[in-house]
């Protein structure tokens, strides 16, 4: 598995920001607005064509990638809170909103994603918890598919414990 330097450090972007990015049907970023390139510290010719993951920080749990991307696969928009990592280690929590983008004739020809900041409490009390669960789960087993099926099924049983889909488990958080 690939080692990621991360510093510990935590960045804050402001509540009236929005973090805006566009990428084609493989994930690979096609846009990027100035408040992305600040907090990714990359500059717009380092992103532009790279898959969006080149952020994606190491205690974010696979499975909620691997619903995110099943969710767009249906044509459905997904809401997600989301660790991630700047070019030098740091990194920063977002709640993010994921929608597919269309052509006039309505087929799906990228995605688009606007994230805002998200509450502290939330981010405290529920999701930091339940994310450091899910990513042992994940790897847990020496078959990283196997790990990340096991941790699915547990993101999966914690709304439907509640008798919510995912997007209304995180609605209700953010609510």
């Amino acid at each position: 598995m690939k080692q990621f330097k991360t510093t510990g450090r935590e960045l804050f972007f402001d509540d009236d920001e929005i973090i805006v990015s566009k990428t084609d049907l493989k994930g690979k970023l096609t846009y990027t607005n100035p408040v992305f390139i600040r907090l990714a510290g990359y500059s717009e010719a380092e992103l532009l064509g790279k898959p969006h993951n080149i952020i994606r920080h190491p205690d974010m749990p696979r499975c909620v990638f691997q619903l995110l991307w099943e969710t767009l696969g249906r044509g459905e928009e997904i809401f997600a809170y989301v660790i991630n990592k700047s070019k030098n280690g740091d990194h920063y929590w977002v709640l993010a909103h994921v929608t597919p983008s269309r052509n006039q004739s309505g087929k799906i020809i990228g995605y688009h994603s606007n994230r805002r900041t998200p509450d502290k409490k939330i981010l405290q009390s529920s999701i930091i918890p339940l994310y450091r669960e899910l990513v042992a789960i994940e790897n847990s087993t020496s078959n990283r598919k196997d790990g990340m099926e096991k941790s699915y099924q547990k993101l999966l049983s914690v709304a439907s414990s509640q008798s919510m889909k995912y997007d209304e488990f995180i609605a209700r958080l953010a609510a």
